[in-house]
């Protein structure tokens, strides 16, 4: 029997709690019956109970389970001092896109993220993936605070924010994979302790590029939180069935064409001074250790390292990503009608990496054999000279089947030093890219280079 002490009044729950069936609000009464006997003192708010209740569609075992650990996590990282012993980084304050923003057509507040502007190597090289979660708890405490001044401030109970992400600027610099493993981990971590708060979440200005990092990412949302997903591509925001349906035309940010002064930071490349020593890789241990998904590969004067990907899945994606770690090394790629090399026939992988190999004497694979550019072979991405310190990341569609080749060459003058890269490289399967999500072209997705403040500068695209 649930005592008196556990029961509640219709107009309480109709005025901070919503709409509740007889049997949600039983199984509410029974996880706050429940709670209050484990925790022997402080039991959380009915709205947060709700929350946990809706993540697991009222089963209250499952609710009580992933509530307790949830507290317990919350006492072990000590959570509930967020708000009044967080201080914002200066590197936080200056470079990262997002912040709070008024509030959308039902009540909720609303938060803005300017994700395309967000430099994720400069943040995580300068606060490291355990600042970048800090900085997400912060918000996300913030968030539930608004959203208990939602509900005072208006007539209706709010349980849930709105978050505006803009993705003008989104590249393949953003599918650094260190980054997406933090933002993976950071995301398992807020859907397991706050789960439903996210009311709705507005893509605005979703690139060609964008599909590469949702089939990545969505696998790790939930699936009730994927269908509050809304997605615009170019200017559809601003036409019917927008923006303006969810938000009051007086509150668009200016920067996506509205009326609206936005106070919400424009993001940029975080300067390599501001990179904290020890920052990121503490956690990620070297980058160079033998279970890094990066090769470490170094090279003399006019030495070449080439990598082999025998393509036999027309459209699929090839991308890259590396880093030059010591003096300028010469990129391109280049394509072939002939397999180079027969792949492993036990392997039915649609292309399939066949080789890698520094040949000596400044001669690529295609050299030694006497062909010659235009006749036997083609180059598909044209020639880049990346600087000592760049972060290179790119994409090409492979259009057509045949052998792809990634080629590093070193450009030293004279040293006793050789060049130093680590990269790595991936193939995306078509399949992937029906309709709409086969436009990526090389054109569009290009190389980025990440140090351009410096005084580099990238090719136009």
């Amino acid at each position: 029997m649930i005592t008196d002490q556990y029961s509640l009044d219709s107009e309480y729950i109709k005025r901070y709690l919503g709409e509740l069936t007889p049997i949600q609000e039983s199984r509410l009464l029974q996880l706050r019956k429940w709670i209050a006997d484990l925790q022997k003192g402080k039991v959380p708010s009915d709205t947060t109970l709700l929350r946990f209740l809706r993540a697991r569609d009222f089963n209250v075992e499952k609710a009580r389970e992933m509530l307790s650990q949830s507290l317990l996590w919350r006492k072990k990282h000590q959570v509930d001092k967020i708000l009044s012993e967080y201080e914002t980084p200066d590197v936080v304050k200056q470079y990262f896109p997002g912040g709070w923003h008024h509030h959308d057509k039902d009540g909720r507040p609303l938060y803005v993220l300017r994700l395309g502007q967000m430099d994720v190597k400069g943040l995580l090289k300068s606060i490291g993936e355990d600042g970048l979660l800090k900085l997400t708890l912060h918000v996300c405490e913030e968030g539930l605070k608004l959203l208990e001044e939602a509900t005072r401030s208006s007539e209706h109970a709010v349980h849930s924010w709105c978050l505006l992400v803009d993705l003008d600027g989104l590249n393949m610099r953003h599918l650094w994979r260190p980054g997406v493993r933090a933002l993976l981990r950071i995301i398992q971590i807020v859907e397991a302790n706050y789960p439903e708060t996210m009311g709705r979440v507005l893509i605005v200005r979703a690139p060609r590029v964008f599909p590469i990092l949702w089939t990545i990412v969505s696998t790790f949302i939930d699936e009730n939180t994927r269908s509050k997903f809304l997605f615009y591509g170019g200017k559809d925001y601003l036409q019917a069935g927008g923006l303006l349906d969810y938000i009051p035309k007086e509150y668009i940010p200016d920067f996506l064409g509205g009326p609206c002064k936005s106070f919400v930071h424009e993001g940029g490349l975080v300067p390599k001074s501001l990179y904290a020593s020890g920052a990121f890789t503490e956690r990620d241990g070297d980058p160079l250790s033998e279970d890094s998904i990066y090769r470490s590969v170094s090279l003399a004067k006019g030495q070449v390292h080439e990598m082999i990907v025998v393509n036999r899945d027309p459209q699929s994606v090839l991308t890259w990503d590396f880093d030059v770690l010591r003096h300028d090394i010469s990129f391109t790629v280049f394509r072939t009608d002939c397999e180079l090399e027969q792949p492993d026939q036990t392997d039915h992988a649609a292309a399939v990496c066949v080789g890698g190999a520094a040949i000596e004497e400044g001669k690529s694979l295609l050299e030694a054999r006497g062909w010659r550019e235009g006749e036997h072979y083609h180059r598909v991405e044209p020639a880049l000279i990346c600087h000592d310190g760049e972060s290179i990341q790119g994409s090409h569609v492979m259009s057509e089947s045949g052998s792809y080749l990634l080629q590093w060459r070193c450009e030293l003058l004279d040293s006793s030093r050789a060049a130093q890269l680590m990269y790595f490289h991936e193939i995306l399967a078509s399949h992937h890219y029906k309709g709409s999500m086969s436009s990526l072209q090389s054109a569009t997705s290009g190389f980025s280079c990440l140090s351009n403040k410096s005084g580099s500068s990238c090719p136009s695209r």
